[in-house]
């Protein structure tokens, strides 16, 4: 009897976890004015759309994203400190046919394969919900431009090899104009000490 008790409980959570489940759908897509070919230090974000399905007030909802890296041999999960200043959101009660739309920064810091994905789960849910994923690839910016550097690493060489030529003092008495090397005249120590 109680065997049958508790199988009967947890046929009940059980249930109650999968209506939540579907009490839920979660949709994230990727924001339109974000660049085709981000970059390194590129701003995009995602739009999520939660909307409740059920018949029944959910409470205490929360969503937040996630981020995983998808790079061969560097698959992990993104630690969103630097890359997102939005990490979850939450709804004290989640009204039936209510619907949540958010947005989604994120501030692109390493090259790389991602996914990221949208998940949403109440206080009393035993499931979680999650959007459809969202594919995106950061490419390399280029941190130093050798058209930038090259004028720079040629040119400031040979200024100040002219401006040490220029600078020089000549031989035969004549003077550089801007350039003084003490006066002509020799100094007699015997005179000035007297």
């Amino acid at each position: 009897m109680k065997l049958a008790a508790m199988l009967l409980a947890l046929a009940v959570a059980l249930a109650s976890g999968a209506a939540l489940a579907g009490d839920l759908s979660v949709v994230l897509t990727p924001a339109a004015d974000n660049p085709t070919a981000p970059q390194m230090g590129d701003n995009i974000s995602f739009h999520s759309v939660i909307h409740n399905d059920g018949a029944a007030p959910i409470d205490g909802l929360i969503a937040w994203i996630s981020l995983v890296q998808t790079d061969k041999g560097m698959e992990q999960p993104v630690d969103l400190e630097d890359w997102s200043a939005h990490k979850a959101i939450t709804e004290a009660s989640f009204a039936p046919g209510q619907t949540i739309e958010t947005d989604w920064p994120v501030r692109l810091i390493q090259a790389g394969n991602y996914r990221v994905v949208v998940s949403a789960v109440s206080r009393d849910g035993s499931a979680l919900t999650a959007s459809p994923f969202a594919d995106f690839t950061v490419l390399q910016k280029p941190v130093v431009e050798s058209q930038r550097v090259l004028p720079v690493a040629l040119g400031v060489p040979f200024l100040i090899g002219l401006a040490m030529i220029w600078r020089r003092p000549r031989r035969g008495g004549r003077r550089i104009p801007g350039f003084n090397l003490g006066s002509s005249r020799r100094i007699n120590l015997k005179e000035t000490l007297s």
